[in-house]
């Protein structure tokens, strides 16, 4: 299987993600400020301001996000490590490590145990199962 190769904008786009968004989400936060100088310096890149400011605000990182641009701090250019954006979180982030599956755990536990436990109503299925593709 090929190695996917990642971008320079994705990296950066992961990287404030993994770091400061989804953080900021977990402890409920509505904004977040990013400061390029930080990103880039904690990238280890060199002279790829320009890139990290166009990452950052970069349609495909907002959407992906749900963010939106409350201010952007920095000089008149935009391309400068002293540039910092502060997002506003519109929504939760749709790729959440957390396991959508986990809100179910338990959901059928009662009914289940009226029905003499989970394995025994796979065991009971099967059988009607097997005995309905014997007639």
């Amino acid at each position: 299987m090929p190695a996917i190769i990642q971008s320079d904008s994705d990296t950066v786009r992961n990287h404030v993600c993994e770091r400061l968004i989804k953080p900021a989400m977990q402890r409920g936060e509505r904004t977040v400020a990013v400061n390029v100088g930080v990103v880039h310096k904690a990238l280890g890149l060199h002279n790829r301001v320009p890139l990290v400011c166009a990452a950052l605000k970069s349609k495909k990182f907002l959407e992906e996000q749900g963010l939106r641009i409350l201010s952007t701090t920095g000089p008149p250019s935009g391309q400068s490590t002293t540039v910092t954006f502060t997002y506003e979180i519109l929504t939760p982030n749709v790729r959440s490590t957390a396991n959508p599956l986990n809100s179910l755990r338990g959901v059928a536990k009662e009914l289940f145990k009226q029905l003499g436990g989970g394995e025994q109503f796979i065991r009971s299925e099967r059988d009607k199962f097997a005995g309905e593709r014997q007639k």
